[in-house]
């Protein structure tokens, strides 16, 4: 009896050590749970704001990434600080930039597409802009009702729009794109967030943008934030230049 109980017990700890390691495999980037298939997604990119710091693009460019996205503004008032400069510079690049708005649930739709328009000012051949949207906060455990959210967001979307000339791109996470965007933005670019699995949306919509991974390691950032995010494209380098825009810069 007491050597079954001693075998159950260091079962027991054995089962639990392993999980510690693993959790801290996870946690330092070593484990990652998704791993797209180079073959299948080619086309990959990274997103960034100022948790990276300051970026060298020369170096961040020439790691296998084909794309960018830039962390612009938030709610109404709230500028990136490292924009002006992300911006500037991605541009020496041969990267496909685009700029991301962080969505307020306490802002309108139209302050805050004014912030984002006031700061990203339009370059030939970068991707829609992308309105961020998931649950920060008090949203966490008591989100807005759909019908509040999505009247404040269709403003922003359509002046988007019509300032960008192409519909935005929908950045969302699993939660949010549930509660929010499914069956309702069906003809617009989705950006989905799933770091545990490939995504399948609710409403069968195909993603154009996948966030695999929060805890991506690259060279050429010296941030706070010692992680990067990792993107695929759901296609060829080619769609990608044709979701890009024309015609911005006279």
């Amino acid at each position: 009896m007491k050597t079954k109980i001693k075998i159950c017990i260091f079962s027991c700890a054995a089962v639990i050590i392993i999980l510690a390691i693993l959790l801290v495999l996870f946690s330092s980037g070593v484990l990652k749970l998704n791993n797209p298939s180079k073959s299948k997604y080619p086309v990959r990119g990274v997103d960034v704001s100022s948790y990276q710091g300051d970026i060298s693009w020369d170096v961040l460019a020439n790691q296998g990434i084909n794309f960018a996205f830039i962390k612009a503004t938030e709610g109404s008032t709230y500028k990136d600080a490292k924009f002006d400069e992300n911006w500037k510079n991605a541009q020496q690049t041969d990267l496909y930039i685009g700029a991301y708005h962080f969505f307020s649930y306490d802002s309108s739709g139209k302050t805050q597409a004014e912030n984002f328009i006031s700061t990203v000012t339009p370059v030939d051949n970068m991707l829609p802009p992308v309105v961020d949207i998931e649950y920060y906060g008090e949203y966490n455990n008591s989100p807005k009702k759909a019908e509040e959210v999505q009247s404040e967001l269709n403003e922003l979307l359509n002046l988007l729009e019509e300032h960008y000339g192409a519909k935005p791109i929908i950045y969302a996470t699993m939660k949010s794109y549930n509660m929010y965007i499914s069956g309702n933005y069906n003809d617009y670019p989705i950006w989905i967030r799933n770091v545990f699995a490939s995504p399948k949306l609710s409403d069968g919509t195909d993603w154009v943008f996948w966030q695999y991974t929060d805890k991506g390691r690259l060279n050429g950032y010296n941030g706070d934030e010692k992680f990067i995010d990792l993107n695929v494209f759901n296609g060829s380098t080619d769609e990608l230049k044709h979701l890009c825009l024309q015609g911005l810069v006279d």
